[in-house]
């Protein structure tokens, strides 16, 4: 065991990424299922990884989705977190973003740079992260969707209002701009189709985040599904934060 945990920080000290690790096929995905502990406990793999020293695996164990650490001898299954020394984010198994494009409310940025971003209008950490939008935007094309936390009273009718403009710009500029306090959002009226028509947009939009397991905002997704962290994020882009 003492050796397994040596390898394991091993990898992380040399920054293992998720970018190089090899997607195992399904036939090897039913080997592992194969195994008592899998099947006793009733553990279905929907994907795996080959990372290094051990396989990161995505499950679901009775109806609850969780990530699975097993070793390549597949005698010992490690529960719990693997946290990357350099950067602190948690080794993780990318999002399924595929099909996402298109879907988004608006894009904002021209450069060659994709994220997939979900915020949250009222959320005072969004509104951070956004204020630096304009020193990335050569760099980044980021696709933006709605996901209105409970919590937060009027961070629906916030996000509906910025879907309601007509032109990407248009939005881009009410997103940057809006707060709370704004009447503009509040005083807004709609015809009762458009109205039909953000309700059902922003319920998608907020589907999509729910299916990603989004938990909080901001959350933002590289275009390999890998979970990015906004201040890194803007580190690579020499923002001074």
């Amino acid at each position: 065991m003492i050796q397994m945990v040596k390898k394991l920080l091993l990898v992380l000290l040399v920054g293992t990424s998720l970018n190089a690790a090899t997607l195992l096929s399904q036939n090897e995905i039913k080997k592992i299922e194969e195994l008592e502990l899998f099947k006793r406990a009733q553990i279905s793999v929907k994907k795996a990884y080959d990372v290094e020293d051990f396989y990161l695996l995505k499950v679901v164990i009775q109806g609850n989705s969780d990530e699975l650490y097993l070793t390549k001898d597949k005698k010992n299954l490690i529960a719990g977190e693997i946290i990357n020394t350099q950067t602190g984010a948690k080794l993780e198994v990318p999002a399924d973003v595929s099909g996402l494009a298109g879907k988004e409310a608006l894009t904002f940025g021209s450069g060659s740079d994709e994220y997939f971003l979900f915020t949250d209008p009222e959320c005072p950490y969004c509104k951070k992260f956004e204020s630096y939008f304009p020193q990335i935007e050569k760099n980044v094309k980021i696709r933006v969707f709605f996901y209105p936390l409970d919590f937060h009273k009027n961070a629906k009718d916030m996000s509906m209002y910025v879907m309601s403009k007509k032109t990407n710009a248009e939005k881009i500029k009410a997103m940057l701009s809006i707060n709370i306090n704004d009447e503009d959002y509040k005083n807004r009226n709609y015809s009762n189709k458009e109205l039909a028509e953000l309700e059902t947009s922003l319920a998608s939009q907020i589907a999509i985040a729910q299916k990603l397991e989004v938990r909080g905002t901001p959350a933002v997704f590289d275009k390999e599904g890998n979970k990015v962290s906004w201040p890194n994020m803007l580190t690579k882009y020499n923002v001074k934060q």
